[in-house]
């Protein structure tokens, strides 16, 4: 069983993803940023950089105690390793897999975060800001869409964590300010990846935890911490 520390985010998203795909044992315990779930001393136990997703493992592959994983990526990392699934074995098809994963979680991922920062959360538009990170969002696009002409998956024919990594920062686009019509290779796929069952029953899950809006106290919780701040783990 793995018991996943969630909320419904691009980064929650994945690990849910994977684990319908893969057919895997878990619960859900959310945990809601926004209400400052992240920073309680038992998830920080696990999570020392007070965010989710963070999973436990209770029945590791050596058969010892618990493993705890944070970081989304390493997650998957984890997960794919346990499973034998979504990451090949041979050194090639792996390199690639893992090329890409580090693509998403240090491109794609926080340039789209920045940019939904910048145009939904700031206390006031900075047109600088906005437009920085509207068009370095629209050059990752570019790059995804150039890497997906005449493949029919990331890293080749065969569905991976690379597409799970990168799939649900595209969900936002309309609010990214992209027109996925501009790019057609990472439309085709887009439309792909959303229709399979795994991504479908991945998002359901989510429908319990998802809120309309961020109040002006969960942006407080959200955006204020600095080092001076945190909570003792």
């Amino acid at each position: 069983m793995i018991d996943l520390y969630y909320w419904p985010t691009p980064n929650g998203h994945k690990v849910t993803m994977f684990l319908e795909e893969a057919a895997v044992d878990y619960r859900i315990t959310p945990v809601d940023i926004s209400a400052g779930d992240q920073f309680k001393p038992g998830f920080l136990a696990f999570s020392p950089n007070n965010r989710m997703p963070a999973i436990i493992d209770d029945a590791p592959a050596d058969g010892g105690e618990p493993v705890t994983v944070f970081e989304s990526g390493a997650i998957l990392v984890y997960l794919a390793g346990k499973t034998g699934k979504f990451l090949p074995a041979e050194l090639r098809g792996r390199k690639t897999v893992l090329e890409w994963l580090f693509w998403q979680v240090g491109g794609l991922g926080p340039m789209a975060g920045q940019n939904h920062h910048f145009g939904g959360y700031a206390p006031e538009p900075i047109p600088y800001a906005i437009d920085r990170y509207v068009n370095e969002t629209n050059r990752l696009y570019g790059v995804l869409d150039r890497r997906l002409q005449g493949r029919s998956f990331i890293a080749g024919d065969d569905y991976s964590i690379a597409d799970m990594a990168c799939y649900p920062w595209i969900v936002p686009h309309e609010r990214q300010k992209q027109d996925l019509n501009d790019f057609p290779d990472l439309k085709r796929w887009f439309e792909a990846v959303a229709a399979r069952p795994g991504t479908v029953r991945a998002f359901a899950r989510a429908e319990p935890y998802s809120r309309p809006t961020v109040t002006d106290e969960g942006k407080k919780i959200l955006f204020g911490q600095t080092s001076r701040n945190l909570p003792s783990a």
